[in-house]
């Protein structure tokens, strides 16, 4: 029986193949082996998105070697990363090694571990799974933005705007957020308006505070606009003797 591993760096693939034995054959992929090229089309937004991708001359050498180890063997186990970037270089490899022909006969296995420890990549194999398709299509749906953001925007950046580096996906989004935010800033109008606070003592001697919510009517923020009305309204509760009339529990959910 023999079985080919694919994990991501070479320092790994030593400890793993020593931990596996010799039923193992341990490759690096050298992280991703293929890309989108730069060149406009490679993301077809029209096509539902359709990609092209290119294999790399790193991924090539990493592909024929791949190859050449599943000759004989029955099981392809891809332990790359376990996040959403392992994952979709598993797919990568797997998309590739079926466009060559190079599965038939050959299960093809998906493992993860957090650790590099005998007992966590024994109990890894253990469970092995299919590759997650949720996982590569966050994947896809990242790689797709960060092409049609950067490789469209990024040019009209350095041509408008000299010095500039690169517009994305995520810093484009963040810009524009925070310019939203500055030009709220600047039109915004300054009004004044007063809070009056109470501290009142129980006659256990227990004191809390209260804030006023009504003064012959429900008061809104602005109601108090300035220390004029805020002082006669104080001058006019000073004299008043107050109970509490009712206490109301409840929960409630304040997001962040």
């Amino acid at each position: 029986m023999s079985n080919v591993v694919i994990v991501e760096s070479p320092a790994k693939a030593k400890t793993i193949n020593k931990y596996l034995g010799s039923d193992y054959t341990v490759i690096a992929s050298f992280g991703h082996i293929r890309d989108l090229p730069s060149k406009d089309g490679s993301v077809k937004p029209d096509e539902d998105f359709s990609m092209i991708w290119s294999l790399e001359d790193r991924g090539e050498a990493r592909i024929a070697e791949i190859i050449k180890a599943l000759k004989n063997a029955d099981t392809l186990y891809l332990a790359t990363d376990p996040d959403r970037e392992g994952e979709a270089i598993s797919w990568h490899v797997k998309e590739v090694l079926q466009e060559k022909r190079a599965l038939k006969d050959v299960n093809v296995r998906r493992v993860t571990f957090n650790e590099i420890t005998k007992s966590a990549v024994k109990d890894a194999f253990d469970h092995a799974r299919d590759i997650d398709s949720q996982l590569v299509e966050a994947y896809l749906a990242r790689r797709a933005l960060d092409y049609l953001v950067g490789f469209n925007i990024s040019p009209i950046l350095w041509r408008k705007l000299p010095g500039s580096r690169s517009a994305g996906r995520v810093q484009s989004v963040a810009l524009r957020l925070i310019c939203e935010r500055e030009s709220e800033i600047e039109v915004f109008k300054p009004q004044e308006y007063w809070s009056i606070l109470g501290t009142f003592k129980s006659a256990k001697g227990h004191s809390f505070e209260a804030r006023l919510t009504h003064f012959d009517k429900k008061l809104d923020k602005f109601d108090i606009g300035n220390k004029d009305a805020a002082d006669k309204i104080l001058a006019a509760l000073q004299s008043q003797q107050f109970t509490v009339d009712d206490i109301e529990k409840k929960t409630v959910r304040r997001n962040p």
